[in-house]
């Protein structure tokens, strides 16, 4: 077998060998400065493709280009990761890994700040699809915005117009905001209790048949998720009249 590698070709896509492209040393300066990011200078490296007749489906391309990310501050590299690998494993090709695929679609769900920061990356720097998403959340999700993240989730105290349903609903949203956040679940559930007002704390205890830091996790859990239903039930209700 031939140890050749692929590169993906931005616009369309279509798989070229390294060796199909225009050597470095035999183009001229101004050709170099105009190409910056095709062929031979692309970051990512894809391993030679066996399968005969392979391609991207255009559905799928047009899938993955609709849910982008831009490297906005609100934008989690996480989610962006977990979306784009559901999309890409809707795509089995026989004798294709299915990491080669997604390293071939990532380009295509990028843009704005993102994009700028992988046309800075030094050509065949990416080897690997998981040396590609540990670069990309280092970069959009770096450990200080964890840091900070994990400190607001410890300090929860809830709002003054939420209603304890509202309230578990944010402190979750929280959560989910900051994935290796490391909190177990009794520390979840810890930090929430004590992050509520004293009357809603009250109305968890009740729920409880006394207290709620007095069951398991699993049951507490299951107190709040079923007092969260009723606040909304009963929001509801006193809406529509």
């Amino acid at each position: 077998r031939s140890n050749k590698r692929l590169v993906p070709n931005i616009v369309e896509p279509k798989i070229r060998t390294i060796e199909e492209t225009v050597p470095m040393a035999d183009r001229t300066m101004e050709e170099i400065l105009q190409e910056p990011t095709k062929g031979y200078g692309e970051a990512i490296v894809i391993l030679e493709i066996l399968a005969e007749n392979f391609e991207i489906k255009t559905n799928l391309l047009q899938l993955v280009q609709t849910n982008k990310f831009h490297g906005f501050e609100r934008d989690n590299p996480h989610t962006h990761i977990s979306n784009f690998k559901r999309m890409a494993t809707t795509l089995k090709y026989r004798d294709v890994p299915n990491d080669a695929i997604k390293l071939m679609l990532f380009l295509y769900s990028i843009e704005g700040a993102a994009r700028i920061w992988y046309e800075k990356k030094p050509p065949n720097s990416i080897l690997t699809w998981d040396d590609l998403v540990n670069k990309f959340v280092n970069q959009f999700f770096p450990p200080s915005k964890t840091t900070h993240l994990k400190n607001e989730i410890s300090r929860f105290t809830q709002r003054f117009e939420d209603t304890s349903g509202e309230a578990w609903e944010h402190f979750k949203e929280m959560l989910r905001a900051c994935p290796h956040h490391g909190f177990s679940e009794l520390n979840q559930i810890d930090t929430f209790y004590n992050g509520l007002n004293e009357q809603d704390q009250d109305s968890l205890n009740a729920a409880a048949g006394g207290n709620l830091l007095s069951k398991t996790t699993r049951e507490a859990l299951k107190i709040i998720e079923k007092n969260h239903k009723f606040v909304i039930q009963e929001a509801n209700r006193m809406f529509l009249g």
